[in-house]
């Protein structure tokens, strides 16, 4: 059953890992990354639905391609000096 997401509905980072069907892996790496903003509220995250939406789109897709990419050519140039 596919879940509509709100744009103004919070969002459990589990809610969250459902609708974008990512492991709990990644849905760690988007937060950590700032890829996806959340508001901890009692130590757990919560996500706005438009922070889910936001993600999905295109422009978010290609910002996350080149964050990557970056962190990749980063890591390998450190690799290379040792």
């Amino acid at each position: 059953m596919e879940k509509e997401v709100n744009p103004n509905s919070i969002y459990t980072t589990n809610e969250t890992k459902e609708i974008l069907k990512v492991s709990d892996s990644t849905i760690k790496r988007l937060l950590k990354n700032g890829i996806i903003k959340a508001n901890k509220v009692g130590g757990q995250y919560r996500i706005l639905g438009k922070e889910i939406l936001r993600l999905v789109s295109p422009k978010v897709e290609r910002k996350a391609v080149a964050v990557y990419q970056k962190l990749k050519k980063n890591i390998k140039n450190k690799i290379k000096k040792w």
